[in-house]
């Protein structure tokens, strides 16, 4: 998977002590399971691969038009995870259940608060193209943190404005390594349908 994140914040409720200690459990595991790019680490931000919109395309599993039904949060060893659960409008790249599940490092359980740098945080009935990946785990989550949303523009348009925000990240471009800035990229939902199945076309020849 391209990108890389970094946990950024422990916040214990009652003991400093487990935080510590949390902090020193926690930090090699994300070396090896969530640092699956650039082996740079910045703080307080995240230092990311930069990902096109055809990168996107190509390296998403499954890319779904659909709003945020509910949360809720688990501890996997000393990580917490946001769940949350997706209700897909419709289906642009992949095949989608009738709820699809993502998670994302970060939340609070018990007396535990956990924040990762870059990663983002969802509202009940907001309404995104999600650009997904789902690992050999079978967990999924959104590609390249927010570069792979594009929010849906209320008001019930037929054809409403899609909008990718520029990342505040540090970003590194692919073939240099340099760091690059993001751009905000913007289009009617119609084109960003078009330009997924013109991708998913080239692949497949």
């Amino acid at each position: 998977m391209p990108l890389l994140h970094v946990i950024t914040s422990f916040e214990s409720i009652r003991s400093s002590g487990r935080l510590n200690a949390l902090a020193k459990r926690v930090k090699p595991l994300l070396l090896s399971t969530l640092m699956l790019g650039y082996c740079a680490v910045a703080l307080p931000a995240a230092t990311l691969e930069r990902l096109g919109l055809d990168d996107l395309i190509g390296k998403s599993t499954l890319i779904v038009r659909g709003k945020i039904l509910n949360s809720f949060t688990a501890a996997s060893g000393p990580v917490i995870y946001t769940h949350y659960r997706i209700q897909p409008s419709e289906t642009l790249k992949g095949t989608a259940n009738v709820v699809v599940e993502i998670q994302v490092p970060g939340g609070t359980a018990g007396n535990l608060r956990q924040t990762f740098a870059g990663v983002p945080q969802f509202q009940t009935g907001d309404e995104y193209v999600f650009f997904l990946w789902t690992g050999k785990s079978g967990s999924t989550q959104v590609l390249g943190l927010t570069q792979g949303l594009f929010s849906v523009a209320a008001g019930g348009a037929k054809d409403p404005l899609t909008t990718r925000p520029a990342s505040h990240e540090v970003m590194l471009d692919h073939g240099t390594g340099k760091q690059v800035k993001d751009q905000t990229l913007t289009m009617h939902l119609s084109e960003l349908r078009a330009r997924i199945q013109l991708s998913a076309a080239g692949a497949a020849k």
